[in-house]
């Protein structure tokens, strides 16, 4: 066995910096100076005896073994973070640091409502919190980033241990006054026609609540003809309210009032596509899975 071993601390920094291939943003990624983080990989080099990144004024470059080295890191740094998870579980139940990944069609409609209670009830637990979109939070959580994501499916989540929160219908939003606005809801056949009338606000790629819009209107070949694009939902609904056009929005964006204050109007649409499912997913066989079962529950009653 080799008297010298890797820090657990170089790892995390060696795939900070691999993951934003930037020493400043690695820096703030691990809570530490840029000057100790460089450090920090440069020792680790000079004990493995080896170069794992090229270093430029401009870019930095991990070197074919680097890679592989940081692949074997992630491995060490999920089975470090198994063994707090089996501490933490031994421990009182939902208690504790835990992170989680929120996609941005939940976030900021969702939690305002849930974190005062949970830190209210739950005054043992510190839910550390980063908003990032499905593809980047299933990472995140594979990578051992994060402990859990709440998102929505249909979306391709992988090998994951999942618990139920709720379903959440779709609304077409209308500006006022549109003579497309049926007076109560949105049966499938009026679908095509308002849609083909006027032009159809999508969300930008990446966001799943896009995918799941298209599935609703059961017209996936709309992606590449969608007019107009936005970065977040209260941009369409602006958008919607200058009469730029139609979009969809979740039902726990209207409970929280992003219509407050347009004319926008949003009607239910009668379909069974109509919904997208919010799910808490963790890994599989994780020692933290009754934590996480009861941080479903919390959710739920939220």
């Amino acid at each position: 066995m080799s008297t010298y071993l890797p820090t657990i601390k170089q790892l995390q920094y060696l795939v900070a910096l691999h993951e934003h291939k930037h020493f400043g943003r690695a820096a703030d990624a691990t809570y530490v100076s840029q000057s100790t983080l460089s450090a920090g990989i440069r020792e680790l080099e000079s004990l493995l005896g080896v170069t794992l990144v090229e270093r430029s004024r401009r870019v930095v470059r991990f070197t074919a073994l680097g890679d592989e080295v940081v692949a074997k890191a992630n491995k060490l740094l999920r089975e470090a973070e198994e063994l707090s998870d089996i501490v933490q579980a031994a421990g009182k139940p939902l208690s504790g640091q835990l992170r989680m990944s929120v996609i941005p069609t939940i976030a900021p409609f969702m939690l305002p409502r849930i974190l005062p209670r949970l830190k209210k009830e739950r005054p043992d637990l510190q839910l550390m919190l980063r908003e990032e979109m499905s593809s980047d939070a299933i990472e995140s959580l594979q990578h051992g980033r994060v402990d859990c994501v709440l998102l929505a499916l249909p979306f391709d989540t992988g090998e994951v241990a999942s618990a139920h929160i709720g379903d959440d219908r779709l609304f077409v939003a209308f500006p006022k006054d549109d003579p497309r606005d049926p007076p109560d809801r949105v049966p499938p056949e009026m679908i095509d026609p308002m849609i083909e009338g006027g032009r159809l606000l999508l969300l930008e790629d990446g966001h799943c609540l896009r995918d799941h819009a298209l599935a609703a209107c059961n017209r996936a070949e709309l992606r590449a003809s969608a007019s107009m694009i936005g970065t977040s939902l209260h941009t369409l609904v602006q958008m919607v309210d200058n009469d730029l056009g139609l979009t969809m929005l979740p039902q726990m964006a209207i409970d929280a009032g992003i219509l407050n204050g347009t004319d926008v109007v949003a009607r239910p649409v009668e379909s069974e596509h109509a919904k997208r499912e919010i799910v808490l997913v963790w890994r599989k066989n994780s020692p933290r899975e009754a934590d996480f079962k009861l941080l479903a529950e919390e959710l739920r009653a939220g």
